[in-house]
Parts: C-alpha cells; sequence; structure tokens
C-alpha cells in the first residue's frame, strides 16, 4: 500500500480509502467484518463513513455502518492511531426539527451519537456531507472549531460542495480564525468529470484541499460488468444507467483493451487514472465481497504512462462531448 498526506493535515492515509456505504445494506454485518479485515491487512488505513448509512434500505434506522465499524476496530483491539475514521454529518436521523442539517444544534448532537457508535473518543475527519442552505456557513463552522477545540474532531472537511460554496466557507474560516475545510469529498470519475474539473480542481489546488472522490467505479458502471447487450440484475443499476451511451461503451471498450495490456481489471484501470492525478489524494472504493475489495486494491500496482492517461482523458473529455 502507499499513502498520502491529506491537505494540509497530519493525516497519513492510504491512497484507497474504504468507504462503507455498503454496510448493513448490500452486505451483511458479518461480511462487512471480513472486508473491512482484509483492507486494514492489506494495509488501507482509511474508511469513510456517514450517519445516515444505510437509512434508505429497508429496516435500517441509520448509523448502521458506523456501528459496524466501530465493532470491528475494538473487538479486532486495532490501535486507534493505527486507523483514519472519516464520517459525516448532515442527513436525517429523525423526525424532529434538530434532526438535520448542518446547525450548531445537530452537528453538536450528531457527533456525540457517532463517536457512540464508532466507539472512539475523537474522529479523525468530520465532513459536512453537503450543503445547508437553511443554516449560515460561519454557523457550521463555529460549531466545527468548537468540537475541535474539545478535541472530538481532528480535521474537518466537505462533500458535495460547489467551487463558490467551497470558497465561501474557506473565507468565512480564515476572516474569523476558524477552522476551514481540508478535505473535499466530490463525485468523480472517468464518465463524471466535469463537477469536479470545471472549477472545483482548481480550487483545491490552490488551497491545498486533499481530494477523496467518491463513486470512482460509477456505481459498478466502470468495472465493466454492464455492456451494451449485459445488464446484469442489481439494486445500484437504476444509477448506473445515466451512463450508458455509445461514447461511454466506447470508452469501456478501450479501458477493456488497456487492461488486457496490463495485465489488469478494466476497474483497476479507472482507479489507476484517478491515481494519477496529484490532486487527488485518496478514492474511496466500495466492496460487497473480498473479491470485489481484492480487485480494487490491485489498482495500487497499476501505472498509467503519460500517453495512457492522455488517451483516456480525451475519450471521456467533457470539452468536446457532443
Amino acid at each position: 500500500m502507499k499513502y498520502k498526506i491529506l491537505g494540509l493535515t497530519d493525516l497519513k492515509v492510504s491512497v484507497l480509502c474504504l468507504g462503507t456505504m455498503q454496510f448493513g445494506w448490500t452486505a451483511d454485518e458479518p461480511t462487512s467484518l471480513r472486508i473491512l479485515s482484509a483492507a486494514y491487512d492489506a494495509g488501507i488505513n482509511f474508511f469513510d463513513t456517514a450517519d445516515i448509512y444505510s437509512r434508505w434500505a429497508d429496516a435500517n434506522p441509520g448509523g448502521v455502518a458506523e456501528r459496524i465499524l466501530g465493532r470491528w476496530h475494538r473487538e479486532n483491539k486495532i490501535p486507534r492511531d493505527r486507523i483514519v475514521l472519516a464520517t459525516k454529518v448532515r442527513g436525517n436521523m429523525g423526525g424532529g426539527p434538530d434532526d438535520e442539517g448542518l446547525s450548531r444544534a445537530h452537528i453538536m448532537k450528531s457527533v456525540e451519537n457517532s463517536l457512540r457508535r464508532l466507539q472512539t473518543d475523537y474522529i479523525d475527519l468530520y465532513q459536512a456531507h453537503w450543503p445547508d442552505e437553511n443554516t449560515p456557513i460561519e454557523e457550521t463552522m463555529r460549531a466545527f472549531d468548537d468540537l475541535v477545540k474539545q478535541g472530538k474532531v481532528r480535521y474537518v472537511g466537505a462533500s458535495n460542495y460547489a467551487a463558490w460554496q467551497l470558497m465561501q466557507a474557506l473565507w468565512v474560516s480564515d476572516r474569523n480564525g476558524l477552522v476551514r475545510f481540508d478535505s473535499l469529498q466530490p463525485h468523480y470519475n472517468l464518465v463524471h468529470r466535469e463537477e469536479f474539473e470545471r472549477e472545483l480542481e482548481s480550487v483545491c489546488k490552490t488551497y491545498q484541499i486533499g481530494v477523496i472522490p467518491y463513486s470512482p467505479l460509477a456505481g459498478g458502471f466502470l468495472t465493466g460488468k454492464y455492456r451494451r447487450n449485459l445488464l446484469p440484475a442489481s439494486v445500484r443499476v437504476g444509477g448506473a444507467k445515466r451512463y450508458f451511451t455509445e461514447r461511454n461503451w466506447a470508452l469501456l471498450d478501450a479501458m477493456e483493451k488497456m487492461a488486457h495490456e496490463k495485465n489488469a481489471s478494466i476497474a483497476q484501470i479507472a482507479l489507476a487514472w484517478l491515481l494519477a492525478n496529484p490532486v487527488i489524494t485518496s478514492p474511496i472504493i466500495g466492496a460487497n465481497s473480498i473479491e470485489q475489495l481484492k480487485d480494487s486494491l490491485g489498482a495500487v500496482q497499476v501505472t498509467l504512462t503519460p500517453a495512457e492517461k492522455a488517451y483516456l482523458d480525451q475519450l471521456s473529455s467533457w470539452e468536446t462531448k457532443e
């Protein structure tokens, strides 16, 4: 495994982060625990979750992925300083007026619940899951600042923020001497590039913000399991359908050829493309099985030449998209 420093923090994280959205949803608890152990044994020390995972699933009240992660590191006696725990706040966790959002009241209540479920005294990276238009950004950042001063949180990050929202938060932090967002979790992959590349990428470069993209395999599309005439049954196929275009099928064909030449998988090529970008710190991978995890882990050993990366850039460029 390889490691990078996350932005301007002192967090040294594996170049692949294990996401936990599947835990308690498409991966049951025993499977989730095995995946966590296999990831840790392979050198992954960076784990990302959220309080709402996976509240949308039947009989899942939310907080389940956090609870599984907490049980795993406690029962396996994983030294707390050997892992980097990241979670998020924003989503609806109940029926009351303060049960969602980025208000001080919701943040202060949510962090205590996350700490309890994660069975830890502190969270390494506490992230705003998405913006809250009903709460002033200064209120949010002051709440985060207090959590850092209290030692309950080490650093804070943002997810799903537009460039102007990220810049507004950075400005408020700078003007008021508050903690700032040290990481961004954007939706970014080979078939979803414009959202990050148009403006966010330059902001992250300029302000040295760590980038931990989610959905690096585009809901499974960039694994090659979906083809023009092959659409397997999956609870997540609905999200991947947006990528079913002739342009993207052609991209998959090219990735398959490149993968064959490198004795790699299509998924490994997709992840290697992200890892070849210096602005990217650690793509967030998911896994429903040990086999899926092992395949993603193999991307660390795959290196794209500048010409290969440029070729994939050209095939997937949003600037030349018709």
